[in-house]
């Protein structure tokens, strides 16, 4: 009896295509690259589709890995205002783009409040 491959929906590349540096020999921007995949697949695949994030799994990794960003986002409110403005594709679950856009955007908003805060002139006494 033959095993069935599993199938998804979205085409993905061959392990081989793509390998990750080795990490002593990466540079800083590499090693932030292989930190977020990490990360998005540390949490995707608990349960549904291993390549997404559902609803819970953005959830808990809102809280554990930007709640320092993004402070307490405990509330189902704020939760669906983030999956409804990251799922593009309206399926009801976050994919690696659609995070990746929530880094990016968190990154721009960081560097915007940093340029900011530096450009202030400091209060003499």
């Amino acid at each position: 009896m033959e095993e069935e491959e599993e199938k998804s929906d979205s085409p993905r590349p061959p392990v081989s295509i793509m390998s990750m540096p080795n990490s002593e020999n990466a540079s800083t921007l590499e090693n932030a690259m292989q930190l977020m995949i990490q990360t998005f697949h540390k949490y995707s695949g608990n349960e549904g589709d291993k390549y997404t994030l559902s609803r819970v799994e953005l959830k808990e990794m809102l809280t554990t890995e930007l709640g320092n960003y993004l402070g307490n986002i405990q509330d189902k409110e704020a939760v669906d205002k983030v999956m409804g403005d990251l799922d593009s594709n309206g399926d009801g679950e976050v994919d690696f783009t659609e995070f990746i856009i929530l880094v990016g955007a968190l990154t721009v908003a960081c560097n915007d409040f940093f340029l900011e805060f530096n450009e202030k002139p400091a209060k003499k006494k």
